[in-house]
């Protein structure tokens, strides 16, 4: 059993007070992380959750890397996994296969020497795989495993050829690749990149269509018992609904003939991909690849990924490059560091991706602040990776890579909350019929833009809200689930206006809407769904029409339409709330605090006691996570018991919505932390020191003099 931290602290403190000044924790005793060989043989070793992930992406040309550099580089950065190129597109090692293209400067010896010397180090190695291509060569020799459009185009990248997932590239010849790098090299895992369906070149940007490969179309057919594949991706087609079930089937029949295959061979290789089911890491991207900029999006995918899927390891990767086309250029180095803090600070590691290797690389900017964090991680290991969240409100996310219009609402949601430092988990839709256990232990749980979840889904929703916990649906949630409107909302659907702008919402009840005192109109645009609220118990902000657009002369005629925006029904010991609005898209385009304060003022007429967690007079664009710890050392597997809470505080001050400047400091910030025991004392990982606090009925007080760019408060018992 470890010294407890406090003991540790004390006597350390002891010792600093005496020789030095001022206190520095780098004196005060705390947990040291677990060496390798302390780890259990019979543990895999990515269960530890301590990854700090480099992955290099090599162009053909960089096969001729100075292997002494990289590793020096990889040390200079505290690296524990280092990703690098394997097979697939093109082998960087000397292959015996004919079906897999060796890439021209191929070194034999890289490869291996990679692996040993990262080895001797304690660096595990993780070799890259891509089947999405192949090379011209195999397809002029088999035309039939590649991807064909419905106009009968291929997708090609100079010289390489889209795979189509269902002919004998893909579904067996990928399978003997794998082997054969893995019998001829001790690699530690494999990274698959880009599995799945294509419908486009993303490397372009230009949108094909739905494969219309020979093998899919059969295999389609055996799946859905006759049906000729689809042409085109219409929601309301019976064979496209059928389609969407076949692409989820096919990719993990894929991946569990690859994780069978592999585990064959050694079951410590770790299966790392973009997929949930026959992996041992789950792999997630931060990327600039759409606008508005999505600063939360590290605590997003950790959280949404991680929460999800419990008994895996998530590993997010802050791509450096702009774009597709802008690979030799990074990303800002404020927005590299929110990243990678906010991995950890959701339970997660680090995970970098640049393209190539350290020397001579064509922006350097970040390479600061990768040393900095990484051996930040590195030196205060044990207090990050082992979390459980005391978060009572939960977002039910739309996919594990949101986009469109439902990202927009889903993003819309987590924004207004993280701005009121309201703590939330995220879950994916389709895991409500598998996680019901944990659903029931949330006060509030919101569905934003959620059209549609299973029957078992629903009959979860039905129970915890009988059990006491409120649901919020935005937007158009549960259109698609038959009865759930009217059975647990009591509402129906009248119609559902796609552009509402004109219409006004009256926040005339002052009471729950406490937020707008001065204010008795608020505009409104994108979706308003018209709903039937007379079977509600309440009913809340009043739709005017549009009246007369022109010259202010003839404005004016805003009437009420009868309709509200808000419907509350009680359904057992909870409350199912309406909002058939895209409140959230609404706020994450453009910004109005009255639509932010509509959610705000909603959740806390039904959820009284919200900031009782955390309440803080925090600028909105700091971060606050607050996480349960256990120390991640090698003593403590399998042992549940907190060992504390540790808070960190990320500061977003320098993002002002296209770009990313240096955080402005912010001083004196005030902080109440609800917590079930007396803490032994408050650390600052980041300052490395003391901090103090007052502890009274329950609450730790505390005042952080100055927040820089992050940091970590261990709350100790």
């Amino acid at each position: 059993m470890s010294t407890p931290i406090f003991l540790r602290c004390c006597l350390a403190l002891l010792f600093y007070a005496t020789f030095v000044s001022p206190l520095s924790a780098q004196t005060i005793a705390l947990t040291p992380a677990s060496s390798p060989d302390a780890w259990p043989a019979d543990i895999p070793w990515w269960k530890r959750n301590n990854l700090r992930v480099m992955q290099c992406n090599l162009p053909a040309y960089e096969a001729t890397l100075n292997v002494d550099h990289l590793v020096e580089d990889l040390q200079r950065f505290s690296v524990n996994t280092l990703i690098i190129n394997g097979g697939g597109i093109m082998a960087f090692y000397p292959t015996e296969l004919e079906f897999q293209y060796t890439n021209p400067f191929m070194q034999p010896n890289m490869l291996p020497d990679i692996i040993k010397r990262c080895h001797d180090l304690n660096i595990r190695v993780v070799t890259r795989f891509d089947f999405s291509r192949f090379h011209r060569s195999i397809f002029e020799k088999h035309p039939d495993w590649a991807y064909i459009s419905p106009s009968d185009e291929r997708i090609i990248n100079d010289d390489m050829y889209m795979a189509s997932i269902n002919a004998p590239y893909v579904q067996e010849k990928s399978v003997s690749i794998v082997k054969e790098l893995i019998t001829k090299y001790p690699v530690d895992g494999i990274f698959i990149n880009m599995p799945g369906y294509n419908t486009r070149n993303a490397y372009e940007g230009t949108y094909h269509g739905i494969d219309q490969n020979e093998y899919d179309r059969k295999r389609f057919a055996e799946f859905s018992g006759g049906m000729t594949l689809p042409k085109e991706e219409n929601e309301r087609d019976p064979a496209f609904q059928k389609y969407q079930e076949f692409k989820k089937y096919t990719a993990n029949d894929w991946m569990e003939n690859i994780h069978q295959a592999i585990k064959t061979v050694n079951p410590d290789i770790a299966i790392c991909t973009y997929m949930e089911k026959f992996v041992d890491i789950i792999r997630h991207e931060s990327q600039t690849n759409s606008l508005p900029y999505w600063p939360y999006m590290s605590y997003d995918n950790v959280t949404n990924a991680m929460q999800s899927q419990p008994e895996h390891i998530v590993s997010n990767a802050s791509i450096q490059q702009i774009s597709f086309r802008s690979r030799y250029n990074a990303i800002e180095p404020e927005e590299t560091a929110i990243r990678l803090y906010e991995n950890l600070a959701a339970g997660s590691g680090l995970d970098i991706s640049l393209m190539g290797d350290f020397r001579d690389y064509e922006d350097e900017r970040n390479f600061p602040i990768w040393e900095e964090i990484y051996a930040f991680h590195k030196k205060y290991e044990p207090y990050f990776g082992k979390y459980r969240s005391p978060a009572e409100i939960c977002i039910i996310s739309p996919a594990y890579w949101p986009g469109g219009t439902a990202a927009q609402e889903y993003r819309g949601i987590q924004l207004m909350l993280k701005e009121a430092h309201l703590q939330y988990d995220i879950i994916q839709y389709e895991e409500i019929e598998h996680l019901g256990d944990k659903l029931k232990n949330y006060r509030l749980v919101i569905l934003p833009q959620i059209p549609k979840v299973s029957d078992q889904g629903i009959s979860i929703l039905k129970e915890i809200c009988e059990n006491g916990t409120s649901l919020i649906t935005t937007n158009q949630s549960l259109i698609e689930n038959r009865n759930a409107p009217s059975g647990l909302f009591g509402v129906q659907i009248d119609s559902l206006i796609s552009e509402g702008e004109g219409f006004y919402l009256e926040p005339d009840d002052k009471k729950i809407f406490k937020r707008f005192g001065e204010q008795t109109l608020l505009f409104w645009k994108f979706n308003l769904g018209l709903y039937d609220m007379s079977k509600c118990d309440a009913r809340y902000l009043p739709i005017l029409s549009p009246g007369r657009p022109g010259p202010p002369e003839k404005i004016g005629g805003h009437e009420p339409t009868g309709y509200f925006a808000v419907g509350m029904k009680n359904y057992g010991k909870g409350v199912a709330i309406s909002i058939p609005l895209n409140l959230g898209r609404l706020y994450y385009i453009h910004g109005y605090e009255q639509h932010k304060h509509i959610l705000l003022d909603i959740i806390e007429s039904v959820f009284p006691d919200c900031r009782q967690l955390i309440d803080t007079d925090a600028h909105p664009r700091v971060e606050l996570v607050l996480q349960n710890f256990t120390e991640n050392i090698a003593e403590n597997l399998g042992r549940e018991k907190d060992d504390g809470m540790i808070l960190h505080l990320i500061n977003l001050t320098g993002f002002s919505g296209n770009t990313y400047f240096d955080p402005l400091p912010v001083y004196n910030t005030k902080i109440r932390v609800r917590s079930g025991f007396k803490p032994k004392g408050l650390y600052s990982l980041k300052r490395e020191t003391e901090v103090p606090y007052k502890w009274q009925d329950g609450y730790i007080e505390l005042t952080l003099p100055l927040l820089d760019q992050y940091d970590s408060i261990i709350i100790a018992k």
